[in-house]
């Protein structure tokens, strides 16, 4: 049996479209995108529309990432003072893109849960963890603070959410990150996916790095509106896809509680933080 597994491909329709071909050479039993396919890029739409297209014509699963929680939360909620309206001006954006397919993101699991043809080896796939899709596992994150946050009787768990490719041993199970196949935070500007196959009576694991035109997709970046209609935050986020580089965390921690309070201005926010990571 062979599970390809990809995430957070964040509207970076070029890394869509090169997962893709990886994946259909590979010729795996079944393809689950574990989350964030939509929103922090240029294209949400044209990867909802393909992934969509995928999930019904080849059975292709989705799981729920933040991000796709976030994105409908926007289209159904108005923003609660005029310091969040400036910080989810790209999400909004996003939203608006999306709109008339939305149904395509309501529904998806948060987890999926599947073991191979005459063997209890559980392979569980979410997000993040089981306390949540924001709940990110990192090369760094110790073994003593995923009790709890691990399934019973698993024998292989793979998730995304942080950006970074990540895999160990513990409580019993291989616990395996994807990576991001559309912007890497390891300073590897190449998308990640994972290829497990179950062999010899056991799960085995594969990760995938791979290029994509990145030409196109900082053309997409510009040419698409993200960059002139997602507010200073857009600048950020293209800044993270440019660099292969986590930003936003430690913006959010500076400044975003000021700019909510209206104590600071969000562009001026970010150019001091931009400066200061030069």
């Amino acid at each position: 049996m062979k599970v390809a597994v990809f995430s957070d491909v964040q509207a970076v329709l070029p890394a869509l479209d090169a997962v893709i071909e990886h994946i259909d050479a590979w010729r795996p039993d079944l393809v689950v995108m574990a989350g964030d396919l939509v929103n922090r890029g240029p294209d949400s739409a044209g990867c909802l529309a393909r992934f969509d297209s995928l999930r019904r014509e080849q059975g292709w699963l989705p799981v729920n990432g933040n991000h796709e929680v976030w994105v409908l939360r926007c289209g159904a909620q108005a923003p609660a003072s005029d310091g969040e309206r400036e910080i989810r001006r790209f999400t909004d954006w996003a939203w608006q893109q999306v709109a008339d397919q939305a149904e395509g993101l309501r529904g998806w699991p948060d987890h999926l849960c599947l073991h191979p043809p005459g063997a209890d080896a559980w392979l569980h796939v979410t997000h993040g963890t089981m306390a949540g899709n924001r709940d990110g596992i990192t090369p760094g994150r110790s073994d003593e603070s995923l009790v709890g946050r691990l399934p019973e009787g698993v024998a292989l768990f793979v998730s995304g959410h942080t950006h970074r490719t990540h895999q160990r041993h513990t409580q019993g199970m291989d616990v395996v990150n994807v990576g991001s196949a559309g912007s890497p935070f390891d300073g590897d500007v190449r998308g990640s996916y994972g290829r497990f196959t179950w062999r010899g009576g056991r799960w085995r694991t594969e990760l995938v790095r791979f290029p994509y035109d990145r030409v196109r997709a900082a053309h997409d970046f510009e040419d698409s509106g993200f960059l002139d209609h997602g507010g200073p935050l857009a600048r950020l986020v293209f800044e993270e896809w440019r660099r292969a580089e986590l930003l936003m965390g430690g913006w959010r921690q500076q400044f975003e509680a000021a700019v909510l309070r209206g104590e600071l201005e969000l562009q001026d926010s970010v150019d001091r933080y931009l400066r200061a990571q030069r």
